[in-house]
């Protein structure tokens, strides 16, 4: 079960995950949320999802930036509000000085597919945050999708499964292990690095849009989130 944390439109940097991961057909990969908005194409990120999809298993969790963009698109939020983070970025992947009505219905469709939680016997996969005393199915849409880590940080679930996040940015570029709760994004389109981990094997690779690949180690369990 191989997690990718916060790709934000850089669209490289997946290419460059996906080609050194070498992905069987046998496996699942999830793929946390925030695909779209700041980096360079993300466009080209949806349509690589979409065909990683047609090689293996692939779950695809809602992030707030995508719940953005289909607000605007159904008129729950002014365009303005969307494009003011990172929603400028995404248009121009589908040509410079495009409207809202330029996006492909595909990728909407796409979009309108995705869940917001994915758990198995010992992880859950999220792209937020949780509440620790709620089960997994009853999670609020709001803490799941916008909830930083910066705001609350949780004990663990009451499930006892480890949770995997992105949402919250490491400007370091650094991995937060908390031990019952690891965070994946890296801040890739601010620099960075797109994070991949096997929840089943702890081991852990990263990409950037330089099209760097290297693997690293899962950093050591830390006490708090933030100092």
């Amino acid at each position: 079960m191989i997690a990718i944390g916060d790709i934000h439109g850089c669209n490289t940097a997946l290419a460059t995950l996906v080609a050194g991961l070498k992905i069987q057909p046998d496996e699942t990969v999830v793929m946390l949320g925030d695909a779209i908005d700041r980096g360079p194409d993300s466009r080209d990120v949806l349509r690589q999802l979409r065909e990683l999809g047609d090689r293996c298993r692939v779950i695809s969790i809602e992030g707030n930036h995508e719940q953005m963009l289909l607000d605007a698109i159904d008129g729950n939020i002014a365009l303005s509000e969307w494009l003011i983070h990172g929603g400028a970025e995404t248009l121009d992947s589908y040509g410079e000085g495009a409207g809202l009505t330029a996006v492909d219905p595909a990728d909407v469709e796409f979009i309108r597919s995705w869940g917001d939680v994915f758990e198995t016997d010992t992880h859950f996969f999220a792209h937020g945050n949780y509440l620790p005393n709620r089960p997994l199915d009853r999670q609020p849409w709001r803490d799941l999708r916008w909830q930083s880590l910066k705001w609350y940080t949780p004990p663990p679930h009451e499930s006892g499964k480890t949770a995997i996040l992105g949402h919250t940015s490491n400007k370091q570029g650094e991995i937060l292990n908390l031990g019952h709760l690891i965070c994946l994004d890296t801040y890739c389109h601010g620099g960075y690095w797109l994070t991949a981990f096997d929840s089943t094997t702890g081991r852990v690779w990263q990409s950037n849009e330089a099209g760097d690949f290297r693997t690293i180690e899962l950093p050591p369990i830390r006490t708090k989130a933030f100092a």
